[in-house]
């Protein structure tokens, strides 16, 4: 699999990674030996990043992670871990931000990750007036300087969210959702990564598996899944779930999308590969839930970049039928 540098991290990463949300819930149930499967299947295929979250099944997606690699030491020093902290607190709460929180938030990560250095950590969708705050990244340089973490990024809901992290001098990345029904980042925030040298994650590539092509309007997601709780924001970011995009309008452009679809592809991964051509991105983050969907997500590099007929037709789909369902801000 290609690489590409994380921002300033430094690190080389495929450009193919994996999201591991669904290994801690709210995708369904995922086995434990099943969890396990898929992580050996992503690596195996030339996976090296992995992103998780202190949140994410209350630890058990960052412990399953730590499980994995402690049992397979010759992809260990190869595999980078991502991880994030601050949905702990009262998310909507700039003043829970602190260094001491910082510090017992990192710490249960290093131990679920068994690791005395984390890779990344990243700031988990804080809220806005953190972003702004000099005391926050006073914080975060100091977990650099203790050794908690080897770099920090930020992951954002929104455009100018996003900005605002680039601007600072040591954030070493930013996590941000793109994909085919997600496009404004492409406008000002990869443009401005790029230049400051800050990497770029692209999250929910397949808007929560819209893009797959797979899903109908009679589809049903369990209770315990966040595409069936959270499709009005009553949860979280309405935006994680299906983009932010009405289910039913994303049921009929993802169809259009598949309609496009090349020859010896899958719509997910001519979805992945949208995201993997656009100027700016270091690494997709796509999660799987069978360790089949790993070795097909992995694979997608192994295909030529979409040509301009592609891009022109899928960049149509979202002006006619996405677009005036996308909020501004994202």
């Amino acid at each position: 699999m290609q690489t590409r540098v994380l921002g300033r991290t430094g690190r080389e990463v495929g450009v193919v990674g994996l999201g591991c949300w669904q290994l801690g819930g709210d995708w369904g149930v995922v086995a434990d030996d099943t969890a396990l499967t898929v992580l050996g299947a992503a690596v195996d295929s030339g996976v090296t990043f992995l992103d998780t979250a202190d949140v994410y099944g209350d630890g058990r997606s960052e412990r399953t992670i730590g499980a994995f690699l402690a049992s397979r030491p010759d992809v260990a020093e190869r595999v980078t871990v991502a991880t994030k902290m601050g949905r702990r607190a009262d998310p909507h709460e700039p003043a829970a931000y602190t260094y001491d929180a910082f510090c017992r938030w990192t710490d249960r990560s290093r131990e679920n990750l068994r690791t005395d250095t984390l890779d990344l950590v990243q700031l988990h969708c804080p809220p806005t007036p953190v972003l702004s705050s000099d005391e926050v990244f006073d914080a975060l340089d100091r977990l650099v300087e203790d050794g908690r973490t080897a770099a920090y990024g930020v992951s954002v809901e929104t455009v100018d969210e996003a900005l605002a992290a680039i601007a600072r001098p040591n954030v070493a990345s930013v996590q941000i959702i793109l994909n085919v029904f997600r496009r404004k980042p492409l406008e000002r925030v990869l443009p401005a990564a790029l230049e400051a040298g800050v990497g770029i994650i692209a999250r929910v590539p397949l808007a929560s598996g819209l893009l797959s092509g797979k899903y109908g309007a009679s589809t049903q997601f369990a209770p315990d899944d966040h595409r069936a709780y959270n499709r009005n924001g009553e949860a979280f970011d309405v935006g994680e779930t299906f983009s932010g995009v009405p289910y039913d309008v994303g049921v009929a452009a993802a169809q259009e999308v598949a309609a496009l679809t090349p020859s010896g592809m899958t719509t997910a991964q001519l979805a992945l590969k949208w995201v993997v051509q656009q100027p700016g991105v270091s690494v997709v983050i796509p999660g799987a839930r069978t360790p089949e969907q790993a070795q097909a997500n992995a694979a997608t590099d192994r295909f030529p970049d979409l040509d301009d007929a592609t891009l022109a037709s899928l960049e149509r789909v979202y002006d006619d039928s996405i677009r005036e369902h996308v909020h501004t801000r994202w």
